[in-house]
């Protein structure tokens, strides 16, 4: 009986060694597990209904859907492709007047929520908005039988409203990847009789591929859990069926059969972009001095200023002046109508999944910097992955579980002691601090991960052989060389649940709102101005980490060429 459990002792060392089964990694296995639970509660809940409703859905919306959902996902590609890589190549290539402030200035549009953007747009371009106003008064048209007006309540008014908002994403990866291109081939190009749009063409964009594509697919991403845009301007994209199918015709199961798809949407850009990083090392090249501009006169210098400020004007300038100007004119009504609450709110749970996520992600990061055996980088993986869940995703699936919990443990209660709990958990602050947390683990988890690398190993050596833990070199080492990537990471981690709308409206307790749902059912009755107040607060405090990134990138690049 000795030799077997020696045997089984031995078996079971050796197992733990191969899988560096330790405190970190157990751990990570656990934040991992938790940050997906509601992505594997979709996956069970869809292949298990109540009421499987998959062959009418199949028959009926669902390929309206994904009809309406592949369309908008290709509109966005196209938009922030063609604006994101257009204006990253004049700006890191070309010398023109006002290029420095573009530089800097075409990041701000990423500060503006799409949603935000929407609302402003319509009450601007709709047939009692005043541009339409002043064209009939101008022309002497009465109804709309009288003129063509372009619908922005359409499929292209919500591609145009996130194309101007996500081609930052693009615009911001491509400067990169213009920026670290090697000068020889780029004067190679030119040497063989390239014009500087051939050699744009032929050897900077294949070069710049790999970052460009990872760009377009975080851009997709974000178009994907939009919500707001797309039920303000009834554009049935798969986003939108899951709220329909789940709210309006009461089948949760039907819900997650809708969210698996959208995740299977997920999953796909996901591989598309692991596939664009694998190659980039191909196109990796070392460059010592920077890109030597072109010089561009007349009407092309011009041509590239009005390039570089369309986005900015009608990506912040025009939707971010019309907020002020509601906001200033309505300010004592938007007060009055619960402002302090709803910012209070909102801090409240932007500042305590900041703080949450900060900690479990400096945590990750520094289990991944102590080992990387297959568990732990498989746990970090599928972290990562959180982000790319969208908000409604998220929101079917944490209702499932916790909403099992909650029952589970009121009927206990009430068999043996006659009582009853009520909801433990659902539709408390909770739960929705634990949606927040989940989906934005990934972002804290990031810039902790890169905050560590640029730590010298020796570092740690050094204080493990003074006496220290682990745990030890984590707090009087890391931690205070950290405190930038801390703080960047906070920040992020803030503005995206100030933003967040689709979980935080499934979720909040009753008569508890936010921000960003404030914002929602005052535009969604028509009353923008009511909701302008609380739309220029989300804006400006996503002016913070977008300011920042600003600030970064222009001195990381001062010895480059000046304007």
């Amino acid at each position: 009986m000795s030799s077997y459990s020696s045997l089984a002792s031995g078996m079971f060392k050796r197992w733990r060694v191969r899988l560096n089964f330790d405190f970190w990694t157990l751990g990570s296995l656990l934040i991992a597990a938790i940050v997906l639970l509601p992505v594997f509660a979709v996956i069970v809940l869809a292949m298990f209904p109540t009421e499987n409703i998959w062959p009418h859905l199949m028959d009926t919306v669902l390929p309206g859907y994904i009809r309406t959902t592949l369309w908008l996902m290709l509109g966005v590609c196209v938009g922030t492709f063609i604006i994101g890589t257009g204006t990253a190549w004049l700006v890191s290539m070309c010398r023109f007047p006002g290029r420095g402030v573009f530089e800097w200035a075409l990041l701000i549009p990423l500060a503006m929520p799409a949603y935000v953007v929407a609302y402003v747009y319509t009450d601007l371009l709709e047939f009692s908005g005043p541009l339409q106003s002043m064209l009939r008064d101008t022309f002497g048209w009465r109804t709309p039988r009288d003129y063509w007006f372009p619908d922005i309540r359409s499929l292209g008014g919500a591609i145009t409203m996130m194309v101007l908002v996500l081609y930052p994403y693009v615009y911001l990866l491509s400067r990169a990847a213009f920026m670290e291109q090697s000068v020889t081939m780029l004067e190679a190009s030119r040497t063989l009789g390239c014009s500087p749009w051939q050699s744009f063409v032929r050897v900077g964009l294949p070069i710049a591929r790999p970052s460009i594509v990872v760009g377009v697919i975080l851009a997709l991403m974000e178009a994907l859990n939009d919500f707001g845009t797309v039920d303000y301007f009834a554009v049935r994209t798969l986003t939108a069926g899951i709220f329909n199918v789940w709210l309006h015709m009461r089948n949760l199961g039907g819900g997650a059969q809708i969210a698996v798809v959208l995740l299977i949407f997920i999953v796909v850009l996901i591989l598309i972009e692991r596939m664009a990083r694998r190659k980039k090392r191909y196109h990796t090249s070392t460059r010592s001095t920077p890109p030597v501009r072109i010089q561009l006169k007349g009407w092309k210098a011009w041509g590239a200023v009005i390039a570089c400020s369309l986005p900015i004007l009608f990506g912040i300038v025009i939707p971010g002046g019309q907020l002020v100007i509601y906001s200033l004119s309505h300010y004592e009504a938007s007060w009055a109508a619960g402002f302090p609450i709803y910012a209070r709110n909102s801090l409240m749970l932007s500042a305590i999944a900041a703080a949450i996520a900060v900690a479990l992600g400096l945590f990750l990061a520094y289990a991944g910097r102590l080992g990387r055996g297959p568990l732990l980088t498989g746990c970090l993986r599928m972290v990562s992955l959180g982000y790319a869940v969208p908000g409604a995703v998220l929101a079917v699936g944490i209702l499932f579980p916790f909403g099992y919990f909650d029952n589970f443990v009121d009927g206990l209660m009430r068999e043996y002691f006659g009582i009853s709990t009520g909801l433990l958990l659902s539709g408390t602050v909770f739960i929705l601090i634990y949606a927040y947390v989940a989906r934005f683990l990934a972002l804290s988890y990031g810039t902790m991960e890169a905050g560590l690398t640029r730590i010298r190993p020796n570092l740690d050596g050094a204080a493990r052989t003074l006496g220290r833990t682990p745990s030890g070199v984590l707090r009087d080492v890391h931690v205070p060389i950290l405190r930038g990537s801390l703080g960047t990471a906070a920040i992020l981690v803030f503005v995206d649940t100030m933003k967040e709308l689709p979980a935080t409206l499934v979720l909040r307790p009753f008569n508890f709102d936010t921000l960003a749902t404030h914002v929602y059912q005052y535009a969604k009755d028509e009353q923008i101005e009511l909701a302008a107040l609380g739309s220029l607060s989300i804006v400006l405090v996503g002016l913070i980490p977008t300011l920042l990134l600003s600030y970064t990138i222009s001195q990381s690049r001062s010895g480059g060429n000046t304007p």
